[in-house]
């Protein structure tokens, strides 16, 4: 049976859409992968780019609120940001729950060039968590 993951940030446009771009890379087929947000801002075309860069298409991602996912029974619930965390609402599941507060880029201040690097350096830091993740607890 697959294993169910919810991956939950603030307004599921960025961190979280990484997240579940490279989740979904390294679970293959043994799980199901969500995202979320407590809010919702809509994927941003700067982490569609960079994403695209390493040969992930997330283009058809859509921001989903929590509010969807209530009826699913996760297996892991995996936070990529402090607000999320604190944010979060109980879900009635057993999920095992696991935290990490990734940078946000969309806050990213500079030059086009400097905003890209420093998107790039979340998202290679969310991918090394993603294989991590997936090497731990599904392969």
């Amino acid at each position: 049976m697959k294993k169910k993951i919810l991956i939950l940030c603030t307004g599921n446009s960025c961190r979280s859409q990484i997240a579940e771009g490279y989740m979904k890379f390294f679970t293959g087929n043994n799980a199901e992968v969500y995202s979320a947000g407590v809010e919702t801002h809509g994927v941003n075309p700067k982490a569609i780019s960079i994403m695209k860069e390493d040969g992930i298409d997330i283009s058809n991602h859509t921001s989903n609120n929590i509010d969807e996912y209530v009826h699913i029974d996760f297996d892991f619930v995996i936070t990529v940001c402090d607000n999320a965390k604190e944010r979060c609402p109980f879900f009635p599941t057993n999920a095992v729950k696991y935290h990490y507060n990734f940078p946000d880029p969309a806050k990213a201040t500079g030059t086009d060039s400097e905003i890209m690097a420093q998107f790039r350096a979340v998202r290679e830091q969310i991918k090394e968590y993603c294989r991590n993740f997936a090497t731990e607890n599904l392969n």
